[in-house]
């Protein structure tokens, strides 16, 4: 069910407790403003998401309240895991959803890594 990305941030999300260790995830990168990992229900051959460790709702609160180097090292991270996974050269999507219309369904920022294929067009129609 979508959520309202302006409502304040709740620590008992699942990427909140997944940075905390409390549910197991397949990780593939972290660093100090990061950390990415398989989604558990995958939309494309690869499919990963890229989470801040700060405690975001999403793009808005995140770029509204994270310091320069938190904004720089998680859009780093992104870059990074991308062509860490390869996806550099045959080309991936980055997708991130933001509130109810958006779609967005855990009030923590997250951005979904999709390659592996030809991924069609922008939006369903």
């Amino acid at each position: 069910m979508p959520i309202d990305a302006t409502q304040p941030y709740d620590d008992q999300n699942i990427f909140a407790k997944i940075l905390r260790g409390e549910i197991p995830s397949k990780r593939v990168y972290e660093d100090d403003f990061a950390i990415a990992f398989h989604d558990i229900n995958p939309q494309a051959p690869t499919h990963l998401l890229v989470i801040p460790k700060g405690a975001y709702v999403s793009w808005d609160d995140f770029s509204a309240r994270a310091p320069d180097a938190e904004i720089a090292g998680f859009i780093r991270a992104v870059g990074t895991v991308a062509r860490a996974a390869g996806l550099v050269e045959p080309g991936y999507r980055l997708l991130a959803n933001i509130g109810r219309d958006g779609h967005q369904e855990v009030p923590h920022l997250h951005v979904h890594v999709f390659g592996g294929r030809p991924l069609g067009p922008m939006l369903a129609q």
